[in-house]
Order: C-alpha cells, then structure tokens, then sequence
C-alpha cells in the first residue's frame, strides 16, 4: 500500500476518530489532561507503526503530565483500537507531542496585542 494512497488516508481518518474517542472515553488515567486533543495521525502503509499527534493545551507540567499518561496507556489503546476497527493488523502506537495548537493560541494573542498597540496610538 502506497503512502498517499486512498486506504492509507481513510485508515488514517478512522484510526484518529476511534484514538480520539479512546483518549476522552476509555482512558481514566488521572495524568491526562481534560483539553487534549488529536491533531493528526500517521499510520505507517504496512500498519505496523502509528503516529498519533498529541496536543495539550495547559502548561508544561500537565504537557508531560499527559504524555508520560498516554505513553502508559499505549497497549490499552492498542487493544480498544483493535477491538473497534477490523484491520488486518493494529498498529503499535507512538504517541508524539505536537504543539501547533498552543502555538497557533500564543500567536492569536501576540496579533491582539498588536492590535491593541494600535488602537492606542489613534
């Protein structure tokens, strides 16, 4: 199966729907942060491997906080994946941090205060 194909891309859709569901529903890890989200997977053509991009919005304790939870929680993840998708093999997963939602806040923030700046000076 070719990367960029049309399976890789619906595997990838469903795979982030049911890790976005397992995260709010099935996870009861206590370190994992109320505002975590999935921000993209990556599921590798011969699915063995799976990329799952974690954003965090909060500090950098509840970051790691949420990371060292999910990382945990890997294998129960694995098992509820395979029990709601019928692939031929589940994919081991690995959670990375993607930080683009906090960065896309902290930039909204810096272009209101620039927009404030310039209120003030007319």
């Amino acid at each position: 199966m070719k990367k960029n194909s049309r399976k890789n891309y619906r595997i990838n859709e469903d795979v982030m729907r049911e890790m976005t569901y397992i995260i709010r529903e099935e996870i009861t890890d206590p370190r994992i942060h109320p505002m975590t989200s999935v921000s993209g997977v990556e599921v590798a053509p011969d699915l063995k491997t799976c990329k799952v991009y974690i954003s965090v919005l909060g500090d950098e304790k509840a970051r790691e906080e949420t990371m060292e939870g999910l990382k945990s929680a890997a294998g129960y993840a694995r098992k509820c994946l395979a029990q709601s998708l019928n692939l031929r093999l589940t994919p081991e997963i690995r959670f990375i941090e993607d930080q683009s939602i906090a960065q896309g806040v902290e930039m909204i923030h810096k272009i209101d205060e620039v927009n404030a700046k310039d209120a003030e000076k007319k």
